[in-house]
Parts: structure tokens; sequence; C-alpha cells
């Protein structure tokens, strides 16, 4: 206590903050406490709140979701890297295991509706289909267990995380009610500066943006310095730039640091066939990463 009786609040320093899109008890925020659970998760209203907020100091880093291996890619963030000043210092592949959260009280049989965000219930159509439920979307998944908390009604129920009930105070009623047993989401982590863990470390990825000339075939060139010195791409999304349908940027990730000898000439091809070509993030690859290529029997 303080002199004036008051419990004084300890002040978060930026320096050990990290931001994310959404409530308290999103799946974002469940990445940022497995990550860096010594770190103070910042809830954002938008992705562009939360590069703000690393981009103007206010965080350390940012937890942003990329793809997600039933929902395809996050079309907000791949607008939004281009235009940021910001790099890829990780990258964190989180398996969602949705829960059915409801009041307590409430029962299976009681349960009319379940509110969720529309990829969620997506996810989860076999449940409830086979229970009876009415899905009704809301824009994101803690926001509905929020909600759903703040009614009490032992009718609704909302698909969200276990954080989530933690979070709002709601019981699980079912647990693992995805479809898809594979439900994965890919995250990456945003700081304001590069950090190259160096060309002698292992498993290492390499993200980065260009803008091939447009000119007959020059995606078809530009790449093939990859196929031929055996750099393995794993990931290529096309944008449009600022509305212009004769500009194309691309969104490209390879295995490899860019001093490695045959990365190097593929980006001597690279950079001969394109306007622009900036690297955004040298990291570790996940662990997850093999994993997936052993059981596909890579």
């Amino acid at each position: 206590m303080t002199d004036t009786g008051k419990i004084k609040t300890a002040r978060v320093s930026p320096e050990n903050t990290i931001a994310f899109q959404g409530l308290p008890g999103a799946y974002s925020d469940l990445a940022c406490r497995q990550v860096h659970p010594d770190m103070t998760p910042r809830p954002c209203q938008t992705f562009e709140e939360a590069f703000d907020a690393v981009e103007g100091g206010a965080a350390r880093f940012a937890m942003i979701p990329i793809d997600n291996s039933v929902a395809g890619r996050v079309a907000d963030i791949h607008q939004l890297m281009p235009h940021a000043r910001l790099h890829i210092v990780a990258e964190h592949f989180q398996p969602v295991n949705h829960h059915l959260l409801a009041p307590r009280g409430a029962t299976m049989d009681s349960l009319v509706h379940v509110h969720s965000h529309v990829h969620a219930l997506s996810q989860c159509r076999k449940f409830l289909h086979d229970h009876g439920l009415k899905p009704v979307v809301h824009a994101d998944t803690a926001g509905a267990a929020q909600d759903v908390a703040a009614k009490g009604d032992p009718r609704e129920a909302a698909i969200a995380s276990e954080l989530a009930a933690e979070t709002y105070g709601l019981q699980s009623l079912a647990a693992g009610i995805e479809d898809a047993a594979h439900n994965t989401t890919r995250f990456v982590v945003l700081a304001r500066e590069m950090a190259d863990p160096g060309p002698q470390a292992k498993a290492l990825m390499t993200a980065f943006l260009f803008r091939v000339r447009n000119i007959p075939a020059a995606l078809y060139k530009a790449l093939g310095g990859f196929a031929t010195n055996g750099v393995n791409m794993t990931k290529l999304e096309s944008y449009m730039v600022e509305g212009n349908f004769a500009s194309t940027e691309f969104y490209a990730e390879i295995e490899g640091h860019p001093e490695h000898q045959l990365v190097k000439l593929a980006f001597d091809e690279l950079r001969f066939f394109s306007e622009k070509v900036r690297i955004i993030g040298i990291f570790p690859a996940h662990p997850y990463r093999r994993r997936a290529a052993r059981s596909n029997g890579g």
C-alpha cells in the first residue's frame, strides 16, 4: 500500500509487451502467452493498430496470424505487410482446439445458438449440425465468448479457446470440436529491427517482397533461379499494388539464408528480372515444419 492507501499499479514496459489483434482470450492472445510467457500481451482492435504499436514503440513484438490450414491465408495481413516497416523475427504454428463455451449451469440440451467468428463456425460445421445448434456470426471468437458471458443465457454458447473460458468465466461443454484434426494457424512475430541469426544457423527461413518487371515471362524467369539452384520456395502469394492491374507484387518465403551461395545466386537472378526486392525477415524455421514433413513422408 502507498501512503495514500491505494495499491500501486506496476507499469508495463513496452520492451516487455507483445501486441495482438483481438480481445483477451483470442487465439492470438494464446499464441503470445505460449511463445513469450514472460511478456505482457497487448490487445488491439485491428491489425493496423497492432502494427502501429510496434512501429511506434508501444510494444516490442506483434503476434500476427498469416495462414490457417483450413481457412487459408489471412488476406488483410498480405495487404499490410508491403507498407509496414516491420520485420519477421520468428514464426509459430498454433494448433486450433475449439471449445464449446457456455455460462455456468448451461447444458448441451439447453443450447440453441452458438456464436463465433465465421471461420470458427465453419470449422465446426459437423459438430453444430450433429447437435442441432444454430450458428451466429461474430467479429471474433473472444468477442463472442465475452458477449455470451455477459448475457448469461443458458441457450447461448460460443466457440472459442480454453483461454477465453478462463478469461470470461465460462465452462467448456466440449473440447476439440473442430472438424479437421490438422487445424493449425501459422503466426509470424514482427519487430522493428531485423533479427538475423546468421548464415551458420540451421533450418533458416527468409521472407521477402518483390515486384517483377512488366514484361512477358518475367515471373517465370525471376523465379527460375530458385529452381535451378535447388532452393525450396515454401510460399508465394500475389496481390495487386494500389489498384494497378498492370503491376503485381509478390510475397515469398524460402528455405535458407541470403548469404548461402545457392540462395545468393537465386536472388541475383530474381533482382535482374525485378523492379524491387526487399527482404523482410530471416528467422529460424519452427520445429512444426520438420514434424509436418515427416508425417507427409518428406
